[in-house]
């Protein structure tokens, strides 16, 4: 099975590639043509690399295009290198020196893979290949059958070889699969038939089951945590997300060591727990009101979107109609001055046709010019309409905001209060309650206390104006990227369009330009 180091190992560099990619290339005027100007790595479609001797995969990140890779019968001990090549679609790495799946995470396009005949001795590290058809692992080490269960997630498969491994030598081989990998069709390059996949589903049923209903509940969590992080992502765009229950809140308790002591003081867990219900009542405003904007936004900008979209596809439909009749007309012209045999007639239908270039070009122009004011108007009337948007809830959240601090303020008072009168009663022996030591520790002086009352006050602020300041500065810099981008898109519009012009109208007149230096010299 080992393929040995019977000649020199080999790299793969560029010349070893672009050997391959000229042999492989076009043939006859096309592939004269490609070895002169030469193939662009990033365009080659197929590669042929077997029987090369080859060690190492390396420098194929240039192949980005490629769809299919033969690296058969060489001496690869390890899958690398490989993840640029993401359209990669058929992969045949058998007969190699491997001894582990590894380095195709990228590969999400993958139907084929070939292992065959390597040293494998697990089948895993394959979660990426959700598109995978057909696995060949025959000839490998692979000796666990349960192993072969990793495969149900595959929901394309259809083709797998494994003979040759020593899970092949158990006599519940052909039936473990089929009744574990049911949408299975060929095993080891033979169709499984229906009445045997009959057979194996009865024989394991209860181990299917239990099985199934492992999955279905893995598949339940994983549904559950995809919702969850989309939602999130969704609180993300609104700019308000953890605001919709106690994240606040219980951050600023996180780091808050004295305000964890002083909660413990008689008194205070009322105190604190009225608190917490006016601040989460106040956060669920701001999550609620920033998802509402959020919305508006949304609807500003597919508005301006689709009215975009009308202004462009209208103007290019005036376009295509006044190229499609100069192009009526452009035929008429040339077969014109093609069938004119007068000299003079010549030049001036020549002249004329030239001033019918010059026409649809000024009419194509200032049809873009009338694209780009009207867009330019469109894109400032988005732009004012945005930038009150953002405006406005940048405003609402800062006073809701505000509220929040002054909540803080009125607890950090009342706080202050049952902790004064707490050092009173201590001072003058009349405090009935218990203290743990490290809150008894705070009430030495009167000093001690307010400073402890006090850090616990800003620690709570800090952590209020922190998350309103990352609201305020990301609900910004979203509207300036946008706004940047808007018009960075429209000034490459108009260059694409303007370039198409006049490419076009290049075209048109070098027809001309053959034609009349034809008909002059004869």
């Amino acid at each position: 099975m080992n393929r040995l180091y019977d000649m020199e190992p080999r790299v793969m560099d560029d010349e070893m590639l672009k050997l391959a990619v000229g042999e492989q290339g076009p043939r006859e005027e096309a592939g004269q043509l490609a070895k002169q100007e030469g193939i662009l790595f990033k365009d080659v479609l197929s590669l042929q690399l077997d029987f090369q001797n080859i060690l190492r995969i390396d420098n194929l990140w240039q192949f980005e295009s490629l769809q299919k890779l033969q690296l058969d019968n060489n001496i690869i001990e390890k899958i690398e290198g490989l993840e640029n090549l993401t359209h990669l679609v058929w992969l045949d790495l058998s007969f190699n020196n491997i001894e582990a799946i590894e380095g195709l995470d990228t590969l999400v396009n993958l139907e084929d893979l070939s292992l065959f005949n390597n040293r494998i001795s697990k089948i895993d590290s394959l979660d990426a290949l959700v598109k995978l058809q057909v696995l060949s692992l025959g000839n490998n080490h692979i000796g666990n059958l349960m192993n072969v269960i990793y495969l149900r997630r595959f929901k394309a498969l259809r083709t797998l070889s494994l003979s040759g491994n020593p899970v092949a030598e158990d006599e519940d081989y052909k039936m473990f699969i089929c009744a574990y990998l049911p949408d299975l069709v060929y095993l080891d390059f033979r169709r499984l038939d229906d009445h045997m996949k009959e057979l194996a589903e009865m024989k394991h049923q209860y181990s299917i089951d239990e099985l199934k209903h492992r999955e279905n509940l893995v598949q339940a969590r994983l549904e559950d945590e995809q919702a969850r992080r989309e939602e999130l992502e969704e609180h993300k765009a609104a700019f308000v997300e953890q605001l919709n229950g106690t994240f606040l809140f219980d951050s600023m308790y996180t780091e808050d060591v004295e305000g964890s002591k002083l909660s413990h003081l008689p008194g205070v867990g009322e105190l604190l727990e009225a608190y917490k219900d006016k601040f989460v009542i106040i956060c669920l405003n701001i999550f609620e009101y920033g998802l509402k904007q959020q919305e508006k936004r949304k609807a500003e900008l597919d508005n301006f979107m689709e009215c975009v979209q009308e202004a462009i596809q209208e103007n290019q439909e005036q376009g295509k109609l006044k190229i499609a009749k100069f192009e009526e007309k452009h035929l008429l012209s040339l077969n014109a001055i093609r069938e004119e045999s007068e000299l003079s007639n010549i030049e001036a239908k020549i002249v004329q046709y030239s001033e019918d270039i010059t026409e649809l070009f000024n009419v194509l122009m200032t049809l873009e010019m009338q694209l780009m004011e009207q867009l330019e108007e469109t894109i400032n009337m988005f732009e004012r309409n945005i930038i009150d948007l953002v405006g406005l809830f940048v405003e609402n959240v800062q006073s809701l905001m505000a509220q929040c601090r002054d909540l803080e303020n009125h607890h950090h008072e009342k706080l202050l209060e049952i902790a004064i009168n707490i050092l009173e009663k201590i001072v003058k022996g009349e405090m009935d309650e218990d203290l743990p030591d490290d809150v008894r520790s705070l009430f030495v002086d009167k000093d001690t206390i307010v400073n402890a009352v006090g850090a616990s006050h800003d620690i709570h602020l800090l952590k209020i104006d922190n998350r309103e300041d990352e609201l305020v500065t990301r609900v910004n810099s979203w509207c300036t990227h946008l706004l940047d981008k808007i018009h960075k898109d429209e000034i490459m519009r108009n260059r694409k369009r303007v370039k198409e012009i006049n490419q076009y109208i290049d075209h048109v007149q070098s027809e001309l330009d053959s034609l009349e230096c034809g008909d002059l010299l004869d």
